[in-house]
């Protein structure tokens, strides 16, 4: 939840910098959970209207044809922070933000979801600093407990350690 309160409060519009993929995924977890909740509130509720006119014959199907107002809301709330999280997710990539422009081409939707899943840039790009930081360099990095008797000088299995290990070149 921490990840999508992230990009509405406080990147709400920043278009940018470099979004890492857990910001930009977790944002479009919390966003559809929180769409869908909305979506069952208006059903339950009647907080529905009609968005085209339903067609002679598909009556049973009329609430295909609805949408509602809290989900509608939310979605108008939430469209610009979407835009800018997947602008920076895009520049985390190399890639300039007008690739959201794909969107409304039909091969470009899967270049999109591409671009979105890919590894980010190591480093520096040209859009700013890596989002990751030194993450990159070593994956485990704020994970190590410093009680555990395997880490640091104390672990018999570095390569430190290693009586076989050749230093004389």
């Amino acid at each position: 939840m921490e990840w999508f309160l992230k990009v509405v409060r406080d990147n709400y519009a920043n278009f940018n910098g470099r979004a890492r993929r857990k910001e930009f995924w977790m944002y479009a977890l919390f966003w559809f959970v929180i769409s869908s909740i909305l979506s069952i509130l208006d059903h339950m509720f009647g907080f529905l209207y009609t968005t085209t006119e339903v067609p002679a014959g598909m009556e049973e199907f009329s609430s295909l044809y609805k949408s509602g107002y809290l989900s509608s809301l939310f979605t108008l709330a939430t469209l610009i922070p979407f835009l800018a999280v997947a602008t920076r997710r895009f520049h985390d990539t190399g890639k300039s933000g007008w690739n959201l422009l794909w969107y409304f081409t039909c091969i470009g939707i899967i270049y999109q979801i591409y671009l979105w899943i890919k590894e980010g840039d190591q480093g520096q790009n040209e859009y700013g600093a890596d989002p990751k930081g030194g993450e990159n360099e070593d994956p485990f990095a704020g994970q190590r407990d410093v009680n555990n008797p395997f880490s640091g000088q104390n672990n018999p299995f570095s390569n430190q350690n290693n009586p076989f290990r050749n230093d004389n070149p």
